[in-house]
């Protein structure tokens, strides 16, 4: 598909907040972190040097993922764009947590007009973690030229309704950070059609989705209070309800809606 760039704004890479529990700290904000982080890699990668002549970039593809996390946190750090392609790359195929999430932090510190153009590219890829992890980094970086690689208006549902369930769940993160206000509406008719899908923790995230989109759009989620499966009205109680209450705990919310959607369906057989 293709996607058109135009006018943005941006905002600050924010800190990789769970991968700063694995360094200990906002490594951005510790020069020691950093400096010590690229001293272990030069000092613990040996053979991989020879590879690319480059410590860092071979580090990437060490076997400790605590290396990888230094030396990605190392390549953030220099924040060199000839460093994008080899970051896009490992974000494919990185399978730890944390490493990726630094992985979203390096990228952030680059170049946006470099960096999205990259980033919206790699939406097409046939690999779902690449998907699923350049549409955290867009969600991130915070350019809103990436909307129209994910506009349900222009592109259908393809990244909303995706198969891969991590797609689907990074793509209604993504789309809510980035949306225009005016599409606001049109992305929370698109979301609802989600309502009902996965476990507890993957309608969560729908759910938390669509209310952070406005509570002057709960009637559309109140169009689904009548729909034919239980399992969909269900889902939209509950996220009615994170509406009135957003600090109400969704697994206790969609349990009693749940039970309302039973009673109904009993009175009416």
């Amino acid at each position: 598909m293709t996607h058109p760039l135009g006018h943005h704004q941006t905002r600050g890479p924010e800190p990789p907040t769970e991968a700063d529990q694995q360094t200990g700290g906002d490594v951005r904000n510790d020069p020691e972190n950093l400096r010590k982080g690229a001293g272990d890699v030069q000092n613990d990668t040996g053979s991989l040097r020879d590879d690319t002549g480059d410590p860092m970039i071979d580090a990437l593809s060490a076997s400790n993922p605590q290396q990888r996390l230094q030396a990605t946190m190392a390549i953030g750090a220099r924040a060199e764009p000839r460093d994008l392609e080899v970051l896009v790359a490992r974000c494919r195929i990185e399978p730890d947590f944390f490493v990726r999430d630094m992985l979203t932090w390096a990228l952030t510190r680059l170049p946006a007009d470099d960096t999205v153009p990259r980033l919206i590219a790699e939406l097409d890829s046939p690999l779902p973690q690449a998907i699923s992890q350049s549409l955290h980094t867009l969600s991130k970086i915070g350019d809103v030229r990436a909307w129209s690689a994910m506009d349900p208006a222009r592109i259908g549902a393809a990244l909303i309704a995706h198969t891969d369930t991590e797609v689907a769940r990074s793509a209604w993160r993504a789309a809510v950070a980035l949306v225009p206000g005016d599409n606001r509406g049109e992305l929370a008719s698109a979301l609802v059609t989600q309502l009902g899908r996965g476990e507890v923790e993957v309608q969560k995230s729908l759910s938390r989705a669509i209310v952070a989109l406005g509570e002057d759009l709960v009637s559309v989620v109140d169009e689904r209070l009548h729909a034919e499966d239980d399992t969909v009205r269900a889902h939209a109680m509950a996220t009615r309800d994170m509406f009135d209450d957003p600090d109400a705990g969704f697994a206790h919310a969609l349990d009693a809606a749940k039970r309302v959607v039973a009673l109904g369906s009993e009175t009416t057989v």
